[in-house]
């Protein structure tokens, strides 16, 4: 099961039959009346005629004169075709529909999603066509994957951090037991900051929509992002081992993200492909006519200056002690 996203829709894709097959409902999820939107366009003659030709073609298992039958009576007042009852009755292969919270809805091959996407809007079925294009080229070169691994990554090696704090930082702090995870969560901010240029809590404030839909910073993060943070945890948990303060950490860990960074733009191999997140929504707020559906990712010049310019921090004032652990954010 993978996503594709446009316009802040997530659009789920599967392997059914050895073949795509893409959710009609995540299509309609942000449209009015969304599903009503579907049943008008299976009960619209043009659309059984597609689905008639497509199962003609593909389908050699497809019951012809059950399918006469239904073209004959679909559009009138009192008929209303399902895709229960064309499934049933046609033996069809193209569409259908499963209830329940995982894998419901209802579901087409790709042929057919793309006719439906006519019905939504020419702009849509453009984007649609452009965002599974590039879906299908990262799949095929496992970039996808890829990114997978990377968040795999931060996830593994954060129980590294934690195991760190646990045994320095919170006996250090010397807060009460329901104040703990607060230490946690600053120092999983301290890395937000240095990769991403701000914390987790200004990334929410900002994405109110996607933090609704169980969305977080590092979930729209980069592969060299999710590198620099898998490599990160692991240098912050010795500094915190070491007693270092989180000013003089913040600071380290900046200059070692840049040179990390460096070095992954040097890099060739695959596992260092620069790629963005599966979850960005790259057509939001574009011109159709300029879509560029060969360009897989950004360019990350801005990603590397806002880095030097983090490294960059002044030192403090003589005359002024650096912040103490837990004043940073």
């Amino acid at each position: 099961m993978s996503k594709i996203h446009i316009n802040g829709t997530d659009i789920t894709i599967i392997k059914h039959n050895e073949q795509d097959y893409i959710c009609l409902t995540d299509m309609v999820s942000n449209i009015e009346d969304g599903s009503k939107l579907i049943e008008r366009w299976i009960n619209n003659k043009t659309t059984v005629d597609f689905w008639g030709v497509w199962e003609g073609m593909f389908n050699p298992n497809f019951k012809t004169p059950e399918f006469r039958g239904i073209r004959e009576n679909v559009g009138s007042g009192n008929y209303f075709l399902s895709i229960k009852k064309w499934v049933e009755q046609t033996n069809a292969i193209g569409v259908y529909s499963k209830a329940g919270r995982t894998g419901g809805g209802t579901w087409a091959q790709v042929d057919i999603a793309f006719e439906f996407c006519t019905y939504i809007s020419p702009e849509f079925k453009l984007l649609l066509i452009t965002e599974f294009k590039n879906f299908k080229q990262r799949e095929t070169r496992g970039l996808d994957q890829v990114w997978d691994f990377r968040r795999f990554l931060t996830k593994a090696n954060y129980r590294i951090q934690t195991d760190a704090i646990q045994d320095v930082l919170i006996p250090l702090r010397n807060l009460p037991k329901k104040m703990e995870g607060v230490i946690y969560a600053e120092e999983a901010e301290l890395l937000n900051k240095v990769v991403f240029n701000k914390t987790a809590k200004e990334w929410n404030t900002e994405n109110p929509d996607l933090v609704q839909k169980g969305h977080n910073i590092r979930d729209y993060g980069t592969t060299h992002q999710l590198i620099l943070i898998a490599n990160l945890e692991p240098l912050n948990a010795e500094l915190i081992r070491n007693k270092i303060s989180q000013y003089d950490r913040l600071l380290t860990l900046k200059q070692a993200a840049v040179e990390q960074v460096k070095s992954l733009l040097k890099s060739k191999a695959i596992q260092d492909t620069l790629i963005d997140s599966p979850h960005i929504d790259k057509y939001k707020h574009i011109d159709i006519k300029n879509v560029d559906s060969e360009k897989q990712t950004p360019d990350l010049n801005q990603f590397n200056k806002n880095l030097k310019r983090l490294v960059n921090v002044p030192s403090p004032k003589k005359d002024k002690e650096p912040p103490k652990d837990g004043e940073l954010f």
